[in-house]
């Protein structure tokens, strides 16, 4: 059993039956009250994200995570096929579990698959991803009189804003937490 003072980012509880990952958490210290811990969460079987306070007394059972590579092989429409690179074993999921994730996701990628007893719970990407521009306007010279930027969009079919200096060909490193352009790499 965890209690709320071992609360860390990333850490998975389950909590009403479900299992969540902790975004973020919080601990409010109020005058003459008990401190409350407000916390971010996000259900691993659906992706919805909750708020939720918790009093400091409060126990959780722990959950034992296990992290796979997998690798993504292609999508047939409404199932993403991966493979397992430890064992080759098949690996089918749905494109609900990974979301808005799937657009940073090329072929042949390697990502970490979350596994608890032997089931499949959640896939994820890694922090940044290096994808190419396929098309893109030219920036106009002279045209920064604000920060100015433009939408390009990258070989996996998402559109980011990117500055005026980037062309169409260009690789650029995206956040895939984000979905911000990060650099040209």
């Amino acid at each position: 059993m965890i209690t709320v003072g071992d609360f860390k980012s990333g850490m998975v509880i389950k909590l009403k039956g479900e299992m969540y990952q902790i975004v973020s958490y919080q601990t409010v210290k109020m005058q003459q009250r008990a401190p409350i811990t407000r916390t971010k969460l996000v259900n691993l079987k659906t992706g919805s994200a909750t708020e939720q306070s918790f009093r400091s007394g409060d126990r959780f059972e722990n959950v034992y995570l296990e992290r796979k590579e997998i690798q993504y092989l292609y999508d047939d429409g409404n199932l993403l096929h991966f493979m397992n690179t430890s064992d080759y074993h098949d690996v089918v999921i749905s494109r609900e579990m990974l979301g808005d994730k799937l657009k940073f996701l090329k072929d042949n990628d390697t990502v970490m698959g979350l596994y608890c007893d032997g089931n499949l719970l959640s896939v994820e990407l890694p922090p940044a991803v290096r994808l190419k521009v396929t098309e893109t306007q030219p920036g106009v010279r002279g045209d920064t009189a604000k920060a100015a930027t433009k939408l390009a969009k990258l070989e996996t079919g998402a559109e980011v804003k990117v500055p005026l200096f980037i062309n169409t060909g260009d690789v650029l490193k995206i956040d895939t937490r984000t979905g911000q352009y990060m650099e040209r790499a």
